[in-house]
């Protein structure tokens, strides 16, 4: 039976098997190991920021998933703000990787982009069966993400230039469990093929 509200009352008009996740990248980084993060956090923007005009121009959706900070009040567009305009260690983090008119975003109130938010009927109404996903940290939000695409059975990729934590070691520690456990692709973003991720995807979307 075809869905009765097919766009989701306008909210989800786009239409694609593969959805670009940007976990936590909106973020004021003032927290004590923030500042050393930023040396990292800057040139994975600039990867991120290049994946995400890639996948646009095919019709790819970016959807943003962001915490709350904890505080039940917040909106995104308060969050974008705050980190653009208030001063914050991540200021410049937001501003290369600053939302689009046309991007989607869910506020996250823990470390899974899926636990407690629209992702899940976002995604449905999308079409989206497999997800790339990027941002901070990917020893926590990532990781914790992804082990819940898993169970939902996407199919993943997780470029491993287009993640950071608080370390290396950490980070490659959470790229060796993604890769081992959850069976995701972590091909660096510039040689993510995009074209053959939308065609394998329309594949199996129509069984």
């Amino acid at each position: 039976m075809p869905a009765r509200n097919p766009d989701l009352h306008g909210s989800a008009p786009e239409s694609c098997p593969v959805a670009l996740l940007l976990i936590d990248v909106i973020n004021a980084m003032d927290f004590d190991t923030g500042p050393a993060l930023m040396e990292a956090a800057i040139p994975m923007a600039h990867r991120i920021a290049a994946l995400k005009r890639r996948a646009k121009a095919l019709g790819i959706p970016a959807i943003y998933a962001n915490d709350n900070f904890g505080r039940w009040q917040s909106d995104f567009r308060k969050v974008v703000e705050h980190c653009l305009q208030d001063g914050v260690t991540g200021a410049p983090l937001a501003r290369i990787l600053e939302p689009e008119e046309d991007d989607y975003f869910v506020l996250k109130p823990k470390h899974s982009a899926f636990y407690a938010t629209t992702l899940d009927t976002l995604l449905a109404y999308i079409g989206a069966r497999s997800l790339i996903m990027t941002g901070i940290a990917g020893n926590i939000c990532i990781l914790f993400t992804a082990n819940d695409a898993y169970m939902r059975d996407f199919e993943l990729y997780v470029p491993e230039d287009c993640t950071i934590s608080n370390s290396p070691r950490e980070n490659e520690h959470a790229l060796q469990q993604i890769r081992k456990v959850l069976k995701a692709d972590t091909t660096p973003s510039d040689r993510l093929d995009l074209e053959a991720i939308l065609k394998k995807s329309r594949k199996e979307q129509c069984g």
